[in-house]
């Protein structure tokens, strides 16, 4: 048995075809089995960490999830493969509202109950039993991408650890009076009957009608216009500009109510109030509008409930209590037409309607009792973090928002009437007392004493993830090497939601007395991340957001089963740009299957022929190939690396695909096979053709190696698999999840390999366009004389030859035609004989479609630029267009019209 038949046999260990599903699930179970993703406190490598934004317990992964796990896991596996102890820690969410409602809803299909039959600790019972049952069926699927996250450490905002960071973080906000609580506006959802976070408030056009209606009579009239006209029930004021004239002589009156004796309607002015937009005049709800409610503050108006917790009608003393917000909407409404006071009504009157993510109904603004953070010293320390450099967003173009937003910040609303979640530690006494427990203190005892019965907002339990995950309270193995976290990688959507909220509790922690989190640069309250990338959001191929209305969603599950792990996440890091929003579809998911198809063949091509990883021949031996594709490999490694420190994983994954399918496959490995067939008779080559053998073999297994390395963050399961076949019996290590990430001093660049290696693409590119021109079949070889010594490119004449399908010419040989191609050094004139090779029938009827098309496209684009009326509306762009158009079809004409004289008669 010879070498090269020796060395094949690795071509072996790979399947005749690669099929993601066949390999990809033990291959995950054999990193997780193994140890890799287990982090190690104890380790002296450098840290690196990474805190997953953690999924709702109820939630399916969908494409803004995969996007951001591909990412977070392509950081993670690459500072492994750097030599780093990393962490990249799990969890999930209880995720307040969503879990409740999934689970009261069940009960009321199976059962036809609901939460008040069961009682408060039954219900709670109840969900921890779903959870066990259906929650985390994320998890099962985060696996199936390839997350490659450290499982011993999994965790739950409601597990106890994390119950006690809730606990202490309360307790320490409240004794030092930044959590109290007031009567303030929220965001109030008539079905879940809680307030409701921002960020689960969908804002979505809807239809609904503008009601202009007249307060007063005669000149003591105003009129003021609203979309929700049932809430004039709750109206003490009517707001004018201090500067309107109109209004002058109105400011200080009163005016009655059309519906209720025990209110009156004062007429104030506030230079909030718009004077150009509509009447000039607005009608003031301070119980059920978060503007209105702040113009109640400053002028000492009333502020009345006219809606209770289910938005009915309530306390008007008028024959509207009772109805449902809508019901009493109408009835207003007709009541005032009765009345003559309707001056005019829009319908359909188009506006932003906010409505709950979780049950689908509009929101109500509600004047509530809740319990809030006040923010103001928190956001202070939030915006020195990113002003002094401690922590870096990337995009740099996402700071004025972070700026905008913490430096005007409204005080955080952080209580929810539900049962599950975090009940807040407040206790109420019979005499007016109220005690905050700590997570060590004794809740106080006896009769009269009851607990608050809200739960904390899902986002106060998450602010803590980066440090309650670790440990904290307690001083942890875990925080110490692994705190602050190197990046937070999530979609700039929630940046405000969660990110600033993380940072406000992070460094408010870090200045307790004690605190195991320290400080950071000259003494600053520690950060709880040195970098935030934030990326985009995940649409339709047509850039539409995704969304059930529209039916264009995506489930990455689907491409995983169709495509494989792999096509799944190239897909979506190849179009990561930060910050910007990614359009994908079925064409990006086939295109990366298919590059995954050809790294399959093309390392299966390459064992076959004998392709090793070992020390490289001294660069003078090496062909103008091989130094021109380790020069490519360079400069690709280099710029990888720029962009990947940079989050710029787009850059990176398209220069890595240019390369691996253009360079390396469409040329370097066609150029090898010039030799290759002789591999098989490796006995009978001369001791210089088999040196130049083994040394292109282990060229090309180099370049495998490092594009394998390079591209196992993004691809982890083909890489994986092809790798461990290149490097079978090497000492190179048994996994790629934990090899060494490719580094290294770049040589000087062979300029003239590059020359010689960028004039041969160019010449057998420029052939095989002139042969299909001349209407030659692809594979089909024809007799050429070429003089390439003045080119400089006779070492490559035998690849050239065999690219370009062109055979020594024998003795009589006759050119029927010719291409010229100018090159680096010199023109070269590639002499072919192609008679008797094209059907000239075929051709002809070929060209001659080919000419009408030309010239129909002639005749269109001399109409267009023939017609003045045209020219002189037309943009200059679109006419330049179609004078381009215009040349072009002239030049195909010549084009075509010379091929069809150039054709034999017979």
């Amino acid at each position: 048995m010879n070498n090269a038949e020796n060395l094949s046999n690795r071509a072996d260990l790979l399947p005749k075809s690669w099929v993601p599903a066949d390999v990809e699930s033990d291959l995950y179970q054999g990193w997780v089995d193994a140890g890799y993703f287990t982090a190690d406190a104890t380790s002296d490598k450098p840290a690196y960490s990474i805190v997953l934004p953690p999924p709702n317990v109820t939630g399916q992964l969908h494409m803004g999830h995969a996007l951001d796990h591909t990412l977070m896991d392509s950081l993670a596996r690459r500072k492994r493969m750097q030599g780093y102890e990393v962490l990249w820690l799990p969890g999930m969410d209880h995720a307040g509202i969503a879990t409740q409602t999934k689970v009261e809803a069940q009960l009321k299909e199976t059962e036809g109950k609901d939460r008040f039959d069961y009682g408060r600790e039954e219900f709670i019972e109840r969900v921890w039993e779903w959870k066990k049952e259906y929650g985390g069926q994320i998890g099962h699927q985060m696996r199936m991408i390839g997350d490659s996250l450290d499982w011993s450490r999994e965790r739950f905002t409601l597990d106890e650890g994390l119950s006690r960071a809730v606990q202490t973080i309360f307790k320490e906000l409240f004794d030092r009076g930044l959590i109290y609580r007031a009567n303030r506006m929220v965001n109030w959802s008539p079905v879940l009957k809680t307030a409701v976070s921002d960020i689960e408030v969908k804002y979505e056009d809807r239809d609904g009608e503008l009601v202009s209606f007249r307060y007063g009579e005669g000149e003591k009239s105003i009129v003021v216009a609203t979309t929700r006209v049932e809430t004039m029930l709750g109206d003490v004021a009517i707001a004018v500009h201090p500067d309107d004239e109109r209004y002058t002589d109105l400011v200080g009156e009163v005016l009655p109510h059309p519906f209720r004796d025990d209110l009156s309607l004062r007429v104030i002015a506030d230079d909030y109030v718009d004077p150009e937009f509509g009447s000039g005049a607005v009608k003031i709800t301070p119980a059920h509008d978060p503007n209105d409610f702040a113009m109640g503050q400053r002028h000492g108006l009333e502020m009345p409930t006219i809606l209770d917790e289910s938005a009915v009608v309530v306390g008007t003393g008028t024959k509207y209590d009772g109805m449902d917000r809508f019901d009493a909407r109408e009835a207003v409404r007709e009541d005032l037409r009765a009345q003559g006071r309707i001056v005019k009504e829009i319908r359909p009157y188009v506006h932003s309607v906010g409505h709950s993510e979780r049950s689908g109904e509009p929101v109500e603004p509600r004047l509530s009792e809740q319990w809030f953070v006040k923010v103001e010293e928190l956001a202070a320390m939030s915006g020195q973090a990113i002003r002094s450099g401690d922590t870096t967003i990337h995009p740099a173009s996402q700071e004025p928002r972070w700026f905008d937003w913490v430096d005007d910040m409204h005080d955080w609303c952080i209580s929810r009437q539900l049962w599950w979640g975090h009940r807040i530690p407040i206790w109420y006494g019979p005499n007016g007392e109220i005690v905050c427990v700590g997570p060590d203190d004794e809740a106080p005892t006896g009769e009269g004493w009851r607990q608050d019965p809200d739960v904390l907002d899902t986002w106060f339990s998450s602010a803590l993830w980066p440090f309650s995950t670790m440990g904290w309270p307690e001083a942890t193995p875990d925080l110490a090497k692994f705190y602050p976290t190197s990046v937070l990688v999530t979609g700039y959507d929630i940046l405000f939601f969660w990110v600033a909220r993380m940072m406000m509790f992070s460094t408010f922690a870090a200045t307790l007395p004690n605190s195991p989190l320290g400080t950071g640069t000259d003494g600053r309250p520690q950060v709880p991340f040195t970098d935030v990338f934030l990326h985009g959001l995940v649409r339709d191929e047509h850039g539409r957001k995704m969304s059930k209305s529209l039916g264009n969603g995506i489930d990455p599950l689907d491409w995983v089963r169709d495509y494989g792990a792999d096509a799944l996440r190239f897909t979506l890091a190849r179009g990561a740009n930060p910050g910007t929003d990614l359009p994908v579809g079925e064409d990006n998911a086939q295109s990366a299957r298919n590059f995954a198809t050809k790294l399959f063949n093309a390392t299966k091509f390459a064992l076959m022929n004998g392709a090793q990883v070992g020390e490289l021949d001294d660069r003078d031996s090496l062909t103008d190939a091989d130094r021109w594709i380790l020069d490519r490999l360079d400069q690709v490694r280099t710029g990888v690396d720029e962009a990947l420190d940079k989050y710029e994983f787009s850059k990176a994954n398209e220069a890595l695909f240019h390369f691996a399918w253009d360079e390396f496959c469409d040329w370097y490995l066609e150029i090898t096979k010039v030799d290759f067939p002789r591999l098989a008779e490796g006995e009978s080559l001369t001791p210089a053709q088999q040196a130049r053998a083994a040394s292109t073999q282990r060229v090309l297994g180099h370049v495998l190696d490092t594009v394998l390395r390079l591209l196992h963050p993004t691809m982890p399961f083909i890489t994986e698999t092809l790798w461990k076949a290149l490097t079978d019996g090497s000492d190179l290590g048994e996994s790629l999840a934990i090899a060494a990430w490719p580094t290294g001093t770049p040589a000087e660049i062979d300029t003239d390999a590059s020359r010689r290696i960028d004039d041969l693409m160019k010449l057998v590119t420029e052939v095989r366009r002139f042969r299909s021109d001349q209407g030659l079949k692809p594979a089909q070889r024809v007799p050429a004389r070429v003089d390439l010594a003045a080119a400089d490119l006779l070492a490559q004449e035998e690849s050239i030859r065999s690219l370009a399908r062109m055979e020594q010419p024998e003795e009589g040989f006759t050119a029927t035609a010719s291409v010229e191609v100018r090159l680096s050094q010199a023109t070269v004139t590639v002499e072919l004989d192609t008679s008797g090779t094209v059907d000239i029938a075929a051709e002809r009827k070929r060209l001659e479609k080919d000419l009408a098309a030309a010239e129909k496209e002639l005749s269109g684009t001399e109409k267009k630029l023939g017609n003045e009326a045209f020219l002189g509306k037309a943009p200059d762009a679109v006419v330049d267009k179609i004078r381009a158009r215009h040349q072009v079809a002239k030049d195909e004409i010549e084009r075509i019209s010379a091929r069809l004289e150039g054709l034999p008669t017979a």
